[in-house]
């Protein structure tokens, strides 16, 4: 009998050893870099101590900085300190792409079976990643901070802050409370299938939710900025709002579009008749005009709106195959299989 056993990262033997990767986005950060390799080194040296409680048993580390298109001295600190210290990984992207491509490209280098992100202002204290990683032990696939006591302008930061959080939880379903926390702990596995494209940084906890990942959020510390500038605005927030109906979409209807245009499409063409119905009554009853009538140009409109839905519901449909099909991609994510050979998926004939 075959007892093999292909488990997913989050199902493996935690006793076994493991390296993490702490990914850090920066742009024009020169003045902190100094003390977010002191912070981090002091933080996770402790984790190669075998004499050092380690509920997570990590006996490795690196750190992957990914510079965004700094035009400061950032680049040239990192490549001093990348000279001094080889846990010290730099990637320098050719421009500023923004975060969520530098955190991708920092994900993509990353070697570690956990990942950690943060950003490298010192807002977030690299000594709570240790506390991440224990709670992680406890059996969780992803680990988000929670700002206490953030150190935030109120109007500026924190009052949009919420009401971007409020929206996202409704929206998706999510019960993470600060989706703007940029220090978490996942598996490695989740980390690399995340769909990080455009700025959907901000959704990594949908994201894992929609892999169905078991996650938690923890308190953890939050500093105010002393060097640097900010790069955040005003703008996020409303950018965040169309980013959401792209999460939402896909999390909802990315294998199945014509349900949700295929509805909209119906609902419009039902209220088309219905004010077809209504024209048609004015008429006989009340002897209205019908070629003068608003509710009959309403009810060609509407008719109208129902059939290119529902025709973009079907090449959606046809989008969505190609989208899986010509990559070799599921519509589904494993957790573990037991009594199975290592050996690619058939693919459907």
């Amino acid at each position: 009998m075959n007892t093999r056993t292909n488990l997913h990262p989050a199902n493996q033997d935690r006793a076994m050893g493991r390296k993490i990767s702490v990914v850090i986005p920066i742009k024009e950060e020169e003045d902190n870099l100094g003390p977010l390799h002191q912070r981090l080194t002091e933080a996770l040296s402790p984790l190669l101590d075998r004499a050092t409680p380690n509920p997570a048993q990590v006996t490795d580390y690196e750190v992957v900085i990914v510079d965004d298109g700094s035009r400061d001295r950032s680049y040239e600190i990192l490549c001093a300190q990348a000279a001094a210290d080889p846990r010290w990984k730099v990637v320098k992207l050719r421009r500023n792409y923004g975060q969520t491509p530098a955190l991708r490209a920092g994900i993509d280098h990353a070697t570690g079976d956990l990942i950690a992100t943060m950003d490298g202002d010192l807002q977030n204290d690299p000594a709570d990643i240790p506390m991440l990683l224990a709670k992680h032990a406890e059996g969780y696939d992803a680990v988000f901070g929670e700002r206490a006591k953030r150190q935030d302008a109120y109007l500026i930061r924190k009052f949009p802050s919420k009401i971007a959080n409020w929206i996202i939880r409704k929206v998706t379903g999510s019960t993470t409370r600060d989706m703007g926390c940029t220090l978490r702990v996942l598996d490695g596995q989740i980390a690399r299938d995340l769909p990080l494209y455009g700025e959907m940084h901000r959704f990594i906890p949908v994201l894992c939710q929609m892999q169905g990942a078991r996650m938690v959020q923890v308190p953890v510390k939050h500093h105010a900025r002393t060097a640097g500038v900010t790069k955040y605005n005003l703008t996020r927030t409303f950018r965040v709002v169309l980013d959401l109906i792209t999460v939402k979409f896909l999390n909802s209807y990315l294998t199945r579009p014509m349900h949700f245009l295929g509805g909209l499409g119906l609902a419009f063409m039902v209220l088309g008749f219905a004010s077809l119905a209504a024209t048609i009554g004015m008429k006989l009853i009340g002897g209205t005009d019908m070629t003068g009538n608003p509710f009959l140009l309403l009810s060609m409109l509407l008719v109208l709106l129902g059939t290119q839905s529902i025709g973009l519901g079907i090449l959606g449909e046809v989008l969505s195959r190609t989208y899986f099909e010509s990559q070799g991609k599921r519509s589904y994510t494993i957790a573990q299989t037991l009594n199975l050979e290592d050996q690619p998926a058939r693919k459907a004939a």
